[in-house]
């Protein structure tokens, strides 16, 4: 058994495995609606062009997985990018590896706050999604697609994630 610690999760860290989608004064934003709303642009490198894909939007309802926090799985769209972005007020774990060939030893745990979404690039191993106080709700933008866009692997040595 290994021990992974989550940190929180920010744009820089995140950066490796795809886009943190969150309002920052640091991306291009402007006002629009008449001065109403301010736009925060173009957030993540959404990537469906593979073999004619075509954005799908979902929305995925996510229960907590009984503690301690196990890690048994990861998977990755090999196809597509895949974007999460939760729709309450609870914070949720992301749990990634590098693209490539899967190393459990790259798995890194991030705690992300409520306001937060995720963009995974094409190829990032990554967990389902990971609600950690109660139900939770994501609105998930991925690529609808014939060919298969999933792999999944089993880890050899589950990963217990410390999020304190």
């Amino acid at each position: 058994m290994h021990k992974l610690t989550a940190k929180p999760l920010s744009a820089l860290a995140f950066e490796p495995f795809g886009n943190v989608i969150e309002v920052q004064d640091s991306v291009c934003h402007y006002p629009i609606n008449r001065g109403f709303t301010e736009r925060y642009h173009d957030l993540a490198q959404l990537d469906f062009a593979t073999a004619g894909g075509r954005p799908v939007v979902s929305l995925f309802r996510t229960t907590p997985l009984p503690r301690p926090l196990s890690i048994r799985m990861m998977e990755r769209h090999p196809l597509s990018s895949q974007a999460f972005m939760p729709l309450g007020d609870e914070p949720y774990l992301v749990v990634v590896a590098p693209t490539g060939d899967f190393s459990i030893t790259r798995i890194q745990a991030f705690i992300a706050g409520c306001h937060q979404g995720v963009n995974y690039y094409r190829g990032t191993w990554h967990h389902f999604c990971l609600a950690l106080n109660k139900t939770s709700d994501f609105l998930v933008i991925d690529c609808g697609i014939a060919d298969n866009n999933c792999d999944e692997v089993d880890l050899s040595e589950q990963q217990i994630v410390v999020t304190c």
